[in-house]
């Protein structure tokens, strides 16, 4: 394929610029809906089905129309878990292939939906549901990454660490905790809504920032370690489940990484800068729902500590990129220069409101991890894109893609992610974890709502913001 230049944050990639828009012609086939039957569907939204309607007629493409007609309700349609309990609205929310629920999983899955909350009173319900249910969830055990719908034991229960029978997996990574105070800050600031926000949820607050303190390190190593019997090398902890040793400065030690590997450096820098949103987020919400003044004061002063030490430890010199922002960091001068697909992510800080999208320390960042100087970037005959350790060179995760493009500014950009994601579902109709940079046949995870769900995510903000794009052919 011949090779292009982006002008706009460039990189050099794989395929060429989209060119003129191409009108579609009234003959186009359309393709058959690959959600589930009426009658399967596992939660139903009028107001998404409205929006679905609405911006699928905009899309000129009828490939790309029929990607986010599948994709967009995946969650709603195939993951969601709806009850009451005890009065009490309960979302219980899987990922797809796996029966389980992840903290940022669940919040990212229906993230996309959170615009039409206010149009929809059982959608409503379904966001108090995930947030009663996040909150019991970090009660069990603010270590945790996944949890069972009860107390049934998982296929995970051999790893040493401390493991409960409600827990699915017990990997500790900072954004667990970010992603539901994110899904909490918005709800309430959306809707005014503090019907969740009970003494649970408070009681879940606070144990955030208690084990934020205490992964810290500033006395002692914490109670949580980890290590697991595999041949996978990132599936496990060095130092005997505790990492490898940090220099305390401030910054908050992260076990695993948002993909589910494990740290080479414990400062996972997007994360802690995650973690700094989210922290002065929960000032604003215990102060106005709560008036808890002193949690609040101390939500911001580890916010401060935090930033403090990002400001001094997260940037660094690389050899060809000048300052730009580490990946990992240790706190006695090593640096990690990468990037990784899942979200939070160097590329995807200004999607989490971590960095402004204009900074000039964050488009040097951005060019660096959308380059071959990013170890996990590949650029292969169908695509070009991040991966990452945790399923191994040359495959590319959509979800990166997705997200170059939902930290674009430039519609060229926008447009050749599109290309590349509409060539790379590999007839299926849907997203996957994964697939390789030459073979799009050659994926992994079929079913991965939060992937599908952020595509539909991705076409809904073109739609708001750029509707022209949408107006051509891919």
């Amino acid at each position: 394929m011949k090779r292009r230049t982006f002008i706009n944050n460039s990189v050099l990639t794989a395929g060429t610029l989209a060119t003129a828009p191409q009108l579609l012609s009234a003959s186009a086939p359309e393709k058959k809906s690959m959600r589930p039957e009426v009658s399967k569907r596992l939660f139903k939204s009028e107001a998404v089905e409205q929006e679905i309607i609405k911006i699928k007629k905009d899309i000129a493409d009828p490939e790309v129309a029929w990607l986010f007609e599948n994709c967009y309700p995946n969650t709603l349609d195939t993951t969601v878990h709806f009850s009451e309990l005890q009065g009490e609205p309960d979302s219980f929310i899987i990922t797809g292939d796996i029966n389980a629920m992840w903290l940022r999983d669940s919040t990212a899955q229906v993230w996309p939906y959170l615009h039409l909350v206010n149009q929809d009173p059982q959608l409503k319900k379904l966001f108090q549901g995930v947030i009663n249910r996040q909150a019991k969830c970090i009660l069990i055990d603010p270590y945790a990454n996944a949890f069972n719908f009860g107390p049934t034991g998982s296929e995970w229960k051999t790893d040493l660490t401390d493991m409960k029978p409600e827990l699915h997996e017990r990997k500790w990574e900072i954004d667990s905790l970010c992603y539901p105070v994110r899904l909490s800050y918005h709800y309430w600031k959306k809707t005014g809504d503090i019907t969740p926000f009970n003494p649970n949820w408070l009681k879940a607050a606070k144990k955030i920032v208690k084990t934020f303190e205490e992964q810290q390190r500033k006395i002692g190593k914490g109670p949580y370690h980890f290590m697991r019997l595999t041949e996978k090398q990132t599936d496990t902890v060095c130092g005997a489940g505790y990492g490898n040793p940090v220099k305390p400065n401030g910054l908050i030690c992260s076990t695993f990484r948002p993909s589910d590997d494990a740290t080479t450096f414990l400062y996972l820098i997007p994360s802690n800068y995650f973690a700094l949103v989210s922290l002065r987020q929960m000032a604003e919400l215990v102060t106005a729902v709560y008036k808890d003044n002193a949690f609040a004061t101390q939500c911001t002063a580890l916010a401060d500590t935090v930033e403090k030490a990002l400001n001094k430890y997260a940037v660094a010199n690389h050899l060809n990129y000048g300052k730009i922002l580490a990946f990992e960091v240790d706190g006695f001068g090593n640096a990690l220069y990468m990037d990784d697909a899942n979200v939070p992510s160097l590329l995807g800080m200004p999607y989490l409101g971590s960095i402004k999208p204009e900074s000039e320390l964050y488009l040097d960042t951005r060019k660096f991890v959308l380059s071959k100087d990013n170890p996990w970037f590949f650029e292969g005959k169908i695509a070009s894109g991040i991966g990452g350790p945790h399923v191994g060179a040359e495959m590319i995760w959509p979800m990166s893609i997705i997200m170059r493009a939902m930290t674009s500014t430039s519609d060229q950009e926008i447009i050749q992610c599109l290309k590349w994601l509409k060539n790379t579902h590999a007839g299926t109709g849907f997203m996957h974890e994964t697939f390789h940079q030459d073979d799009a046949q050659n994926f992994t995870r079929k079913w991965f709502a939060w992937a599908n769900t952020l595509f539909g995510e991705l076409i809904s903000k073109i739609h708001l913001e750029r509707k022209h794009i949408l107006n051509q052919m891919f």
